[in-house]
């Protein structure tokens, strides 16, 4: 497919925005249902991996194109821990090598001790996550795969500890990524106070819009984010969020013990002043390749019963691992290729082992 110079941005944005979302997602320690994390727990009863046109790599909600996952994804845990962690030590988070990082953005890495209702941050890579530093042009290639970094000394102890990574995507539609993994960890502290982790680009809370190379959007919200006390006990915290299109600052509210509380009236839908097309997409005289934007998952219509998907490979591969296949691609799942996954409608899966994507014909 070709755009010209007479072709609107508008065109060219519908175009991207019938590919389903498919982007990037943390493999280590393995988040709740994935199919391609690391040393990931048995499925809760009755529970199904997280594959299929909401896959584990796509967004929990997203304000151009709706659709609202609950915060976690899914609200019920792991049977076990998904990984076994001492306070003051590091860990390493590990993403999924096969992504799309819509220019990098804020990134999170949060705490909670009451099954996600209330998270303390204990780690930030804000402005160029999964860069390093401001790239020069739109970009959905990752320079940086995993994060290390010290857990706080005075964590308390608990066996159903849950870990959160989120994100707000720099460029592109706006959107809130937010994946959590149950952890154990052995602490001595009986209560931990940071950040309360920041919410936007959701239902109800600030929408956060695209950067257009200004990687200080949005900044101001986690610059004056509120305090909160986590432990086993339960949270508290020192206030929350108005909603508010802009990246303003939030304001200060009444306390809370939970997650900041949407400001939207439970029986209103919440209003989005959106673009109808993302500024950086911009028009161009020369012929242009549409990599998929979010990632090598695109209209996926595959199983999601209970259990994995069938495999339909042979031999080994690497967990998280992607090939093209066909006019598809297929997933490494526990270390066997799973069935093929197809792409969208006039587009075919597109690269190598280090990166595919269901591009334009």
């Amino acid at each position: 497919m070709k755009f010209g110079a007479g072709t609107s941005v508008f065109v060219y944005t519908l175009a991207l925005v019938k590919l389903a979302a498919a982007h990037i997602s943390i493999i280590s320690p393995c988040p709740r249902y994935s199919p391609v994390g690391e040393k990931c727990p048995a499925l809760p009863p009755g529970e199904s991996y997280d594959i299929g046109e909401h896959a584990i790599n796509g967004p929990i909600s997203s304000v151009q194109l709706g659709g609202t996952m609950p915060l976690c994804r899914h609200t019920t845990p792991w049977p076990t821990p998904a990984a076994e962690w001492t306070a003051g030590q590091q860990v390493t988070i590990k993403f999924n090598p096969s992504a799309a990082i819509h220019s990098g953005g804020h990134c999170q890495f949060s705490i909670s001790y009451d099954n996600g209702k209330t998270f303390a941050v204990i780690h930030e890579e804000l402005q160029y996550c999964f860069l390093g530093s401001k790239p020069a042009s739109v970009t959905n290639t990752p320079q940086v795969h995993e994060y290390s970094f010290t857990l706080p000394k005075n964590l308390p102890s608990s066996d159903k500890a849950v870990f959160s990574w989120t994100w707000i995507n720099a460029s592109g539609n706006r959107e809130f990524y937010m994946n959590c993994a149950d952890v154990s960890i052995k602490g001595s502290g009986s209560s931990y106070t940071g950040k309360q982790m920041v919410i936007a680009n959701y239902p109800g809370y600030p929408t956060i819009p695209e950067f257009n190379g200004n990687y200080d959007t949005g900044m101001q919200y986690y610059k004056d984010a509120p305090s909160v006390t986590v432990s086993p006990s339960g949270g508290s915290s020192g206030g929350s969020y108005t909603n508010n299109t802009s990246s303003a600052a939030p304001s200060s509210a009444a306390p809370s013990s939970a997650a900041p509380e949407p400001t939207t009236p439970a029986n209103e839908e919440p209003t989005y002043t959106a673009s109808s097309a993302p500024a950086s997409y911009e028009q161009t005289s020369a012929p242009v390749e549409s990599p998929n934007p979010h990632g090598a998952q695109d209209e996926v219509t595959s199983n999601t019963g209970a259990g994995a998907p069938a495999d339909s490979g042979s031999g080994s591969c690497t967990a998280g691992q992607m090939q093209c296949s066909g006019s598809g691609y297929k997933v490494c799942i526990g270390g066997k290729w799973s069935q093929e996954f197809a792409c969208g409608t006039g587009t075919t899966c597109k690269g190598s082992d280090n990166g595919i994507y269901c591009g334009f014909s």
